[in-house]
């Protein structure tokens, strides 16, 4: 208890302050009782579950990229083949028709050209019938 004082008014005033430490400490014995006495309820903690189908989503997630990812590579590997093929069959295509031009450019100067004039030709006859003897 609090050591009281001889005059009266600390008497009053130790008395108030007594009964007003006795009403808190009543007060918090009756409200720590009832927090006590309420029934428990179970309280289901999901943190595992939570973390395990993360795990999954993450692992699916990454397996899924993955997969993805080389597809996509496949991909693109068959479309650079396509356009290498195309560019190389242009190539060719191209060096054959050079071919075909030039040998046709061949043919016309060897169909235009002689090898002496018109006006010359009877005497390169005689010029060959002289080498022949």
């Amino acid at each position: 208890m609090i050591p009281r004082k001889d005059s009266e008014d600390g008497l009053k005033i130790d008395r108030a302050l007594e009964e007003t430490l006795r009403n808190f400490r009543s007060s918090a014995h009756a409200w720590s009782d009832g927090v006590y006495n309420q029934p428990h309820r179970p309280v289901k903690v999901y943190t595992t579950s939570w973390r395990v189908a993360t795990s999954w989503a993450l692992g699916c997630a990454l397996a899924i990229a993955t997969v993805s990812g080389s597809l996509y590579e496949r991909h693109h590997l068959k479309e650079q083949a396509k356009i290498a093929a195309a560019a190389e069959a242009a190539r060719q295509q191209k060096i054959e028709a050079e071919q075909k031009a030039s040998e046709e450019l061949a043919k016309i100067d060897s169909d235009v050209s002689r090898e002496v004039p018109s006006a010359m030709e009877p005497l390169a006859q005689m010029m060959t019938e002289d080498s022949a003897q």
